[in-house]
């Protein structure tokens, strides 16, 4: 499949790794990768601070980049994140629609058609639970609300998880419960944010993990930051990293998030933590 990849404005300015992750993970399981260069932010923010009139040309901007997918150049269209996913599946022509622009709202549903979360891509289109990844450590998994509550990818992100080689997968406690990130949620509602976050870390201490994982970079900071501060030792690592990670036999092994230990190495790293 000829796939492009939203790289997300967290990816691009500054988890780049969770997306050089699922470009790797893609190209090891044979697909064409398409990257395009034009793309900016998909409007999340705008729309879900209420800026809808704002909003318009950026999600035009948007629906022209990864049109191609709707002309049938590209086969799909995946992000390593379900907010922004689930802002070009059930915003994007909202948004054009309250604008009047019919035309941009058709264009919109034709593109958000072909438009996948990773781990919806790999189970539901490409129908791979296992893809041959490599990661011996101790794991918990927290599913974001946008991905669990909005795209309802239900155990798709445990199900591949569970076929990593190595890997110890522990459930976390009160794992559907928010982080309390939320966006703008989390500096409009700091003191509630905070005390969200406090629970949610508690969990991921209570499991032992080594790594708490999830599908959205955004979660990953927020719940990696408040980890760093503690010094728990704890790490955060997105689904894409854990699943592009391998052996050392086959394509690039994934390097951990560099949310708390720096900038990314230029080396290959075998089943980092």
């Amino acid at each position: 499949m000829r796939i492009a990849v939203m790289t997300t404005c967290l990816g691009d300015a500054v988890v780049p790794q969770a997306v050089r992750a699922t470009v790797e993970l893609l190209e090891r399981l044979g697909h064409d990768v398409v990257l395009p260069p034009g793309q900016t932010c998909c409007g999340q923010m705008h729309v879900n601070t209420g800026y809808l009139r704002e909003a318009v040309p950026v999600v035009r901007h948007s629906v022209d980049v990864f049109g191609p997918v709707a002309d049938g150049d590209w086969d799909a269209v995946v992000a390593p994140s379900g907010s922004c996913t689930g802002c070009v599946r059930h915003q994007h022509a909202m948004v054009a629609r309250r604008a009047g622009d019919e035309r941009l709202a058709s264009r919109a549903e034709a593109v958000a058609a072909r438009t996948y979360e990773l781990s919806e891509l790999l189970v539901d289109v490409l129908g791979v639970t296992d893809v041959g990844a490599y990661y011996p450590h101790r794991v918990t998994y927290h599913p974001t609300c946008h991905s669990l509550r909005m795209l309802r990818v239900g155990d798709k992100p445990l199900q591949l998880l569970r076929a990593v080689r190595g890997i110890e997968l522990v459930e976390l406690p009160d794992a559907e419960v928010c982080c309390g990130f939320g966006g703008t949620f989390a500096l409009k509602n700091a003191d509630t944010s905070t005390a969200m976050l406090a629970d949610k870390m508690s969990a991921v201490l209570a499991t032992g993990a080594e790594v708490c994982s999830a599908s959205d970079s955004s979660c990953l900071l927020h719940i990696g930051g408040g980890l760093g501060r503690l010094r728990t030792g704890v790490r955060t690592v997105h689904l894409a990293e854990i699943l592009a990670s391998t052996d050392g036999s086959g394509a690039a092994v994934a390097a951990p998030s560099r949310a708390q230990s720096g900038p990314a190495p230029d080396v290959e790293q075998e089943a980092p933590l």
